[in-house]
């Protein structure tokens, strides 16, 4: 058994998923060939999956965005390749007010369970390529709505729907 073998039969931390995100952005080479665009919407592609956690691929064209969102009880963290995105976040005590956080090149966002985020690449910017990690793979992701006061459920994917 190697090494890798018990950290891909386990549950990882975000710092975890951080640093294994971290490893994949620093050697784009491993998987540059299968980054792909997509004008209809973001392009992605899982390039690894087991029991304990997964990683994703995603190009992003100008203007393209996830839309609010969390990653049901799955942790995450995500990095930036090439261009940069910005993560839209609503702060519990904000009400709808939005905070944006651009994330640019090598730079790597890690959350828990039940985060709630945008991720964007603005109108005006260029194309974007960035790394997800998720531990355990994502079963549910909640959508939201921002309304006036605040974020509201808008509905629930499941797996199969993406």
């Amino acid at each position: 058994m190697q090494p890798t073998d018990l950290i891909d039969q386990r549950i990882l931390s975000p710092r975890e998923l951080a640093a294994e995100v971290r490893r994949l952005t620093a050697t784009p080479a491993e998987w540059v060939a299968r980054v792909r665009l997509d004008p209809e919407g973001r392009w992605y592609e899982r390039i690894h999956g087991d029991a304990g956690y997964e990683v994703w691929l995603i190009s992003w064209l100008p203007g393209q965005s996830t839309g609010f969102h969390d990653h049901g009880s799955s942790a995450g963290a995500f990095g930036v390749v090439w261009g940069s995105l910005d993560e839209c976040v609503v702060p519990r005590r904000s009400g709808a007010r939005v905070q944006v956080n651009r994330v640019v090149s090598g730079d790597v966002r890690a959350f828990g369970p039940r985060y709630v985020h945008d991720v964007r690449n603005p109108e005006g910017g260029s194309v974007a390529v960035s790394v997800h990690a998720y531990s355990p793979p994502l079963s549910a992701m909640t959508r939201y709505d921002l309304t006036p006061a605040g974020l509201a459920v808008a509905g629930t994917e499941g797996a199969d729907d993406w």
